[in-house]
């Protein structure tokens, strides 16, 4: 997948993310706290993608990424 699905904002490449990563965010969503870039308790997820440079990231729902802006975090 690396590769192939880019960042709508940046163009980057878009990587899946690592596992800790992902339990983070988990975790912060979970207590309220993960904030998309609209401002909004992000939607359950169980994956994403991050940029190569680490700066946004992607949800990915039920096996499918979702590549909007507003729901990047």
């Amino acid at each position: 997948m690396t590769g192939l699905l880019r960042c709508p904002e940046t163009r980057q490449p878009l990587e899946p993310a690592p596992r800790d990563l992902v339990g983070r965010l988990l975790a912060l969503r979970e207590a309220g706290s993960l904030r998309t870039r609209s401002g909004l308790v992000p939607e359950p997820f169980e994956d994403a993608l991050v940029t190569l440079d680490g700066a946004r990231t992607y949800p990915i729902r039920d096996g499918i990424p979702v590549l909007l802006a507003d729901e990047s975090f």
